[in-house]
């Protein structure tokens, strides 16, 4: 075999391989154990995105769409919300799972091989409220990407995130077939502001099974990410 084609055949290998992930513990800030799985750019620093399950789901939902962020050379830290996967506490919607998503954005900003201020949250679903009630709080994340929002579930209401969220970047994406989040995110961008982004899908789904049953919407939040996170 000669040098290009043993390169060709190595590069094709290092292609083939699966993705590098590492398990993390976090701790919320009333004590509450997360578990959480690392997905770390195989080049940097890199920018970093925490992403941010549905209700009775898991982190493992987001492998697919952790693997295109390593491949586009960014991070991500995909966090099991407290009472699903193996993370301790109650699973009932609360407005406390956004202490869950400041524990990720927390440890991702404490790394020292990460790009500096390029925290960006990619949150379903339910998902989505707490990521932009937690963004809100954290000034260190840049921006937001909800999948499927509702304005209020049960109580827990998007508003409240969305002031102290501010003038950052925020992409609302829904599918054309899902009522309540299409109406949501109409509104959301109702109000003229060249830092929110409207996208929508036609395929039927809702939350995080939109980018892994529509190619092109994945792609496209992987390039917005791109664009706001600078990699």
């Amino acid at each position: 075999m000669t040098r290009a084609a043993a390169l060709a055949a190595l590069a094709l290998a290092l292609a083939a391989a699966p993705a590098f992930a590492q398990p993390v513990q976090l701790r919320a800030a009333d004590g509450t154990t997360l578990a959480a799985t690392y997905y770390p750019s195989p080049r940097g620093p890199a920018p970093a995105v925490v992403l941010v399950h549905m209700l009775t789901r898991s982190r493992d939902d987001w492998r697919a769409f952790a693997e295109r962020l390593q491949a586009a050379g960014a991070s991500s830290l995909a966090v099991d919300l407290r009472g699903h996967g193996g993370s301790s506490g109650s699973g009932a919607p609360s407005a406390a799972m956004a202490l869950d998503v400041q524990a990720a954005v927390a440890w991702l900003a404490g790394r020292g091989d990460l790009a500096p201020g390029a925290i960006g949250v990619v949150g379903a679903s339910f998902g989505a409220t707490v990521a932009l009630l937690a963004a809100g709080e954290s000034a260190v994340v840049r921006a937001v990407a909800l999948l499927s929002p509702a304005a209020d579930y049960r109580g827990v209401r998007l508003d409240a995130g969305l002031r102290k969220f501010g003038a950052r970047p925020l992409l609302l994406v829904a599918s054309t077939e899902d009522p309540y989040a299409l109406r949501t995110v109409r509104a959301l961008t109702e109000e003229a502001s060249p830092n929110r982004q409207l996208r929508l899908s036609s395929v039927p789904a809702h939350g995080s099974p939109l980018l892994e049953r529509d190619g092109e919407l994945a792609t496209a939040v992987v390039d917005w990410l791109r664009q706001t996170l600078l990699f």
